[in-house]
């Protein structure tokens, strides 16, 4: 996580510097199909803000999902064609939502605030773990699992996933407030895709150790989750 954030932050002070290949199509001999794989790669940091809106109201929600189902198909016919098991398309398509949310957010704010004369971008070394090897290290029991620390990029996606999870448990308990218009079937599939998404991270939430998320991020990841569900509360008794 911590290097895709220097990554994305990376990215992101080539894109707006002088040397961004917008202005060597111009300058120097960057032919147009080479400037836009460049950009692909450089707007890593700005693919983060499509992917935290709060949500769309009525038919523009027709749009995103629709381009959301081609793209999902498409990858997942590329997987099939290529001969990669299913469930490597799911666990690459959940970690691109994590790194988006997580590590390019906090990339592209790290760059926001550089521009604003507001901190300077540092380097930051990848914390490494030394640890004993044990039985489940040797037989790959946890090779699947996600390690966490006490890193700011963590901090999203275990918010994210908090707000959701209280969005479901509301819609399941019937505790939505009086007057809305409730969770469709819409809405409650996407809260399931994001909470699937996050599996890793609500995972971490019941393990202990180097697998497990830490207290300091928990108890900062669900105060701004309860701020945000009760903006959410206060929005919909002012609209009724």
């Amino acid at each position: 996580m911590s290097q895709q954030k220097r990554w994305a932050t990376g990215f992101l002070e080539i894109l707006f510097s002088k040397t961004n290949p917008i202005f060597a199509c111009f300058t120097s001999k960057l032919q147009f199909r080479q400037c836009l794989a460049y950009l692909w790669i450089l707007i890593w940091g700005l693919r983060s803000i499509p992917e935290l809106p709060q949500q769309i109201q009525e038919l523009g929600i027709c749009i995103p999902v629709t381009l959301f189902v081609i793209y999902k198909v498409y990858t997942l016919s590329d997987y099939i064609r290529i001969g990669f098991p299913i469930d490597s398309w799911w666990v690459n398509s959940c970690m691109a939502r994590i790194f988006a949310t997580g590590a390019w957010f906090l990339g592209l704010l790290n760059v926001i605030l550089k521009f604003l004369g507001l901190s300077e971008t540092i380097f930051e070394i990848t914390q490494k773990f030394h640890q004993p090897r044990t039985p489940a290290d040797d037989s790959g029991e946890d090779d699947d699992k996600m390690i966490f620390d006490e890193s700011p990029v963590f901090i999203p996606g275990t918010t994210i996933l908090l707000v959701h999870v209280t969005a479901l448990a509301m819609a399941l308990l019937g505790l939505e407030a009086q007057g809305g218009q409730g969770t469709g079937l819409g809405e409650f599939f996407c809260i399931t895709y994001v909470v699937l998404c996050f599996l890793p991270f609500l995972q971490g939430l019941f393990r202990r150790g180097k697998y497990g998320i830490p207290l300091p991020t928990i108890c900062k990841s669900s105060a701004l989750a309860l701020l945000f569900v009760h903006m959410r509360k206060m929005s919909t008794i002012s609209v009724n």
